[in-house]
């Protein structure tokens, strides 16, 4: 799942995990390896982890400003990871990690080299008690603060979510703008038209011919769609039958992302350039509605996918290739944080406060930089509500494999 942010002018993040793997094997060379870890005792009532009474009390690692010599990004100048103790981790001993642990479980089918050592572990603990989880977490990784290179640890989270809309296979009188697959050609004409083109060249119209996916009845709810990157969509078949399905992000015409929010900032016509502020402005404004969806260029291509009950129960793919999980799942730059990797959050601000395990299974063109986070609250209008104000201040701790001894 790719998706933009409309507050930010974006520069477009890699969707594949190759970045994230070199990151790894960095990391890995330097000696950062996960611990083997034994065999846990799982019958009768027997805790599902205990740390081996015979190993010491480890003393927690001095905290330090200087740089760990590990460098916690591919690129050095992104960021820097900052060893931590775990007292450091604002409401460490409260979270109650259930449902970061299943996060977790899904992060295991696609892990990463650093982490798959682990997994075993993580799956056999999602049955135990979050005292159990939580000693396993501080016997087996080491907290590192995320900071960026100048030292500053304090960064931004926004929000997304997955939209949920009604829509009509075939257009009528109420539903008449269409979401496209992606047509015959995109790879060979790079950068593809426009938004502007796409709806008035006679040529890339013949291009659209056949391509359409369904129809929305609104061009705004279609755009947030393309910029959530994923939604799940009601179609009325041509029977007058109706089934959910699930869009997800297929490519994109290659023009750059211009935020419509920042286009209206910029002009002076609102202060709040949330998704509800921008609809309340659209309300009173509906003759500039066609020159704020051109002032994006960027146009969004989806494939279509069954949504069985079971799926309807998950997020949608990230770019990790799992599932996301409302109010676990984050999205990070990964030439910064590999994906797959458990971060503890923590966020205050007038929205909400967020004190919690999350795992980095996403990514986003506007997601970028070592202390940035998007956080993936779910679906339908209240997540939508949320993930449209949500904008405040993020602390991110990296929680790594120890080294091996």
């Amino acid at each position: 799942m790719v998706h933009q942010m409309i507050p930010m002018n974006s520069i477009p993040a890699p969707r594949a995990s190759s970045n994230s793997n070199d990151i790894v094997k960095r990391l890995l060379a330097c000696g950062w390896l996960a611990l083997i870890v034994g065999s846990l005792v799982a019958c009768g009532s027997a805790p599902l982890y205990a740390p081996a009474p015979q190993t010491p009390p480890r003393t927690e690692p001095a905290r330090s400003n200087v740089p760990i010599d590990v460098p916690g990004t591919l690129n050095p100048s992104k960021g820097r990871w900052v060893p931590a103790a775990w007292s450091d981790l604002p409401g460490f001993a409260d979270d109650s990690l259930f449902e970061a642990w299943n996060a977790w479980i899904k992060s295991c089918e696609r892990p990463v080299a650093a982490f798959a050592r682990l997994c075993a572990d993580v799956r056999r603990l999602s049955i135990g008690n979050p005292d159990e989880q939580r000693a396993w977490m501080q016997e087996r990784l080491q907290p590192l603060r995320v900071e960026t290179v100048q030292g500053e640890a304090t960064g931004l989270l926004t929000a997304y979510y997955e939209p949920a809309l009604e829509a009509s296979r075939l257009p009528n009188a109420n539903f008449g703008v269409p979401l496209y697959q992606p047509p015959a050609g995109l790879a060979q004409r790079k950068p593809w038209y426009t938004r502007q083109e796409m709806d008035t060249l006679p040529e890339a119209q013949a291009a659209l011919q056949g391509k359409v996916i369904a129809y929305l009845a609104d061009p705004i709810d279609a755009l947030m769609l393309q910029i959530q990157g994923s939604g799940r969509i009601r179609i009325t078949q041509p029977d007058g039958s109706e089934r959910w399905v699930r869009l997800s992000y297929a490519g994109t015409n290659d023009q750059p992302y211009r935020s419509v929010g920042r286009w209206l900032l910029d002009q002076g016509l609102i202060r709040d350039a949330s998704w509800p502020g921008i609809k309340a402005w659209l309300g009173q404004n509906p003759q500039r509605q066609q020159a704020l969806l051109w002032s994006n260029p960027r146009v969004v291509f989806f494939r279509e996918e069954v949504l069985t009950a079971r799926e309807a129960s998950d997020g949608p793919r990230g770019a990790q290739g799992v599932a996301l999980t409302p109010g676990r799942s984050i999205a990070v730059d990964p030439t910064s944080i590999p994906y797959g990797t458990p971060l503890w959050l923590s966020s205050t601000g007038p929205q909400t406060t967020l004190q919690k395990l999350v795992l980095a299974q996403d990514t986003g063109s506007a997601i970028t930089g070592a202390v940035r986070a998007d956080y993936f609250v779910g679906w339908g209008a209240q997540s939508g509500e949320l993930a449209g104000r949500l904008r405040q201040p993020l602390q991110l701790w990296v929680l790594w494999p120890k080294p091996t001894r």
